[in-house]
């Protein structure tokens, strides 16, 4: 386990080295974590701990992950879960999202994603953008309004502000710049779409080379994970 800055993530999986990468990727994240091999344990440590999210693994021995995640719903348990599976299937996948899971990935899956749809599945269970956005080695802090590339903490304008969290809180959505002057500049014209090409330049000089922000010809402007 560790201390948990944005909350304790249950991660109940039964292959130790599996565990460690999630466990790894989502402490990277600020994130506690406390890991569990098998269904009846991690039913054991969502009563004890009350995480904030279980990442659980469908093909537990004994009682598998579907029977896990039907236990807590039937006990009004609404914990966000994530389910992880090796079974590619679509009768699996209607079947976890029935049940009440919240999202469901298949191996192999990268783990930067997994720990960006444990963000996502939070988020919306909150109802709110979260206070503090993460994207590779870039991060928001965004009551605060403080960025940090890494280690360094980077100064921005409110623009390059705003223009960043809005890219940050939609990871991978490509925005048309048309729709990044509405939401940041409070207008949309195709004429001022210079403008937001300008500031693109800025934020990617100031982040260097942790900028998660990637041009799409033609189009507009995406934050991918690298």
């Amino acid at each position: 386990m560790s201390a948990p800055g944005r909350g304790l993530v249950l991660v109940v999986e039964d292959e130790p080295a599996i565990a460690e990468l999630i466990a790894l990727y989502l402490r990277r994240d600020g994130f506690g974590v406390h890991v569990e091999s098998d269904g009846d344990a991690a039913l054991a440590a969502v009563r004890r701990l009350r995480p904030v999210a279980v990442v659980l693994d469908i093909g537990l021995s004994g009682k598998d992950g579907v029977e896990v995640c039907r236990t807590l719903r039937a006990g009004g348990d609404w914990t966000p879960v994530l389910f992880v599976t090796a079974r590619d299937d679509e009768v699996d996948r209607l079947l976890g999202l029935e049940l009440g899971a919240d999202d469901y990935v298949t191996k192999p899956f990268s783990p930067r994603e997994l720990a960006a749809r444990v963000r996502a599945v939070l988020r919306r269970a909150h109802g709110a953008p979260a206070e503090v956005l993460s994207l590779g080695e870039v991060r928001i802090d965004v009551p605060g309004r403080r960025v940090w590339a890494g280690e360094r903490e980077v100064a921005l304008t409110s623009t390059e502000f705003e223009l960043l969290a809005q890219l940050m809180r939609r990871p991978g959505r490509v925005f048309e710049r048309e729709h990044l002057l509405s939401a940041v500049w409070g207008y949309a014209a195709s004429a001022g779409t210079r403008t937001v090409d300008v500031h693109v330049a800025q934020l990617r000089a100031k982040l260097g080379d942790a900028s998660p922000i990637r041009t799409v010809r033609g189009v507009g402007y995406a934050a991918d994970a690298p």
